[in-house]
């Protein structure tokens, strides 16, 4: 007889594991073959909504620059404070019933409401008039403050208000590779915008005088003749650097421009404003750039630096304790890996101005502090002035120092030199004359004697003295 149990296992148990097994592999079927169905449908909705996305118009705008992308507005906010320039200088053919005038053009930048345009020194060289025009076509008469040869800058005068203006940026914080704009009238082409990337800084090219302070910050925005003293600005619009000069071999632009660092170009600006003439601050040493042999001698390793060749007895550096073959590294802790870099770090300092310098001698880094000179080897604020007033005439001027007018028990105007078949040589009067008044007017600095100059006309007679030789020495010229 068979038993209960004994049929279960026959028949029940295999039955029941058999419709076990089948229901597991039906929903392990469904749960492969349907939802997978579905989540792929889902993906190609997703890729095309996706792809939609990506090729409409209005995505297609947001990716087609890289950033920064928004040159319009910093355009836009900048081209109005950019000027035409045209510089009027006297035909030398001119006869007595004919006057005759050569031009020369170029660009400015109006740095302040009140008309203060900067400009590059050899827009306005030698200029008899200069004439100003704005974006807007207003056009003004414009007179020189002061300009600096041996960094290439001029600052000029309108008499206007409430003009849109262009503000300094840190030079310092341009990066190679970073964008920039150049706006300018090459080619008498009124409020151009060019646009490039920084190729290099502190780029040297000996194109001023043995003195000048080269230190350009390289571009391959498009610059031609007429944008020399345009503004070269960021995507943000901030005045980085004074377009001034083209590298060419065909007097046109061949792929690199050359624009004035603005942290430079603010001092020299502020100095001419506020002094009448840059005071410049030395150290007294002749320095060149190191090579690969000067820094095996020293055992670096890095070929960076300036190489200290010379150092002057008693000036700045001496004093300092810097000695012949130390290696300039920094100045104030900006790195100053070639000779332009170190001068243009110097050269934003003034006569008086402490000054931290890094090098390294025998191997081993040191710092110390320099107290910065001026040419007279004084720490007075003193400079040579070549007012076109004074060049015109024929010589040129600077304050008696400290030190000068104690000795002297006297202020006045020293004669630095005087040109040669001059008003003033004419005059008899020799360098080293110190001027205390004209037309019975006291002068006490050089600037007193320019501005009288500037603003009188006619017979002008001059006293004075010479320090080695006793009594008074009057002096007359026309000042036409």
């Amino acid at each position: 007889m068979i038993t209960l149990l004994h049929y279960m296992k026959k028949y029940i148990f295999p039955i029941v594991i058999s419709s076990l097994l089948s229901a597991i592999f039906a929903v392990a079927l469904f749960a492969y073959l349907i939802p997978r169905e579905i989540i792929i449908e889902e993906e190609k909705i997703a890729q095309q909504v996706k792809n939609d996305i990506l090729y409409s118009e209005r995505m297609n705008s947001s990716f087609t620059a890289a950033a920064p992308d928004d040159f319009i507005k910093a355009a836009n906010n900048s081209v109005s404070a950019v000027v035409f320039i045209n510089s009027l200088t006297n035909k030398k053919q001119e006869n007595k019933f004919t006057r005759r005038f050569n031009s020369s053009t170029g660009s400015g930048v109006i740095i302040s409401a009140d008309g203060y345009i900067v400009t590059n020194q050899h827009v306005i060289k030698d200029a008899e008039a200069i004439e100003v025009m704005l974006n807007n076509n207003q056009e003004y008469e414009a007179k020189v403050i002061g300009e600096d040869p041996t960094t290439d800058l001029a600052l000029l005068k309108i008499e206007a208000t409430d003009l849109n203006y262009l503000v300094f940026g840190n030079s310092d914080s341009l990066q190679i590779g970073e964008w920039v704009m150049a706006i300018g009238n090459p080619f008498r082409l009124q409020s151009t915008v060019t646009a490039g990337i920084v190729s290099a800084k502190a780029r040297g090219i000996n194109i001023l005088s043995q003195q000048g302070i080269e230190s350009f910050i390289q571009t391959d925005a498009a610059v031609n003749p007429g944008n020399s003293g345009g503004a070269l600005i960021n995507t943000r619009g901030d005045l980085l650097g004074i377009n001034s000069a083209i590298m060419s071999n065909s007097g046109k632009y061949e792929g690199y421009s050359f624009a004035i660092p603005s942290n430079l170009a603010k001092k020299i600006v502020y100095d001419i404003k506020e002094y009448g003439a840059v005071q410049r601050g030395w150290l007294g040493i002749t320095i060149i750039n190191i090579n690969a042999s000067i820094a095996k001698d020293l055992g670096v390793t890095e070929v960076e630096g300036v190489f200290l060749e010379l150092v002057s007895k008693d000036g700045a550096a001496k004093e300092a304790g810097l000695q012949r073959k130390d290696l300039l590294t920094h100045v104030n802790g900006m790195k100053t890996s070639s000779v332009p870099e170190f001068m243009e770090q110097v050269a934003r300092y003034r006569p008086g101005d402490d000054i931290i310098i890094s090098y390294t001698r025998n191997g081993k880094k040191r710092t110390t502090s320099a107290t910065l000179r001026n040419q007279l080897n004084t720490t007075d604020y003193i400079a040579v002035r070549k007012d076109k007033i004074l060049t015109d005439l024929g010589f040129e001027l600077r304050d008696l120092d400290q030190k000068e007018s104690k000795r002297l028990n006297s202020l006045g105007a020293y004669v630095v030199s005087i040109y040669s078949n001059s008003t003033i040589e004419k005059t008899n009067m020799e360098p080293g004359y110190i001027i205390t008044s004209i037309n019975n007017q006291e002068i006490r600095t050089s600037k007193d004697l320019v501005t009288f100059l500037t603003e009188n006309k006619g017979t002008m007679y001059v006293e004075g003295f010479y320090e080695k030789y006793p009594g008074e020495y009057p002096y007359s010229f026309l000042n036409n």
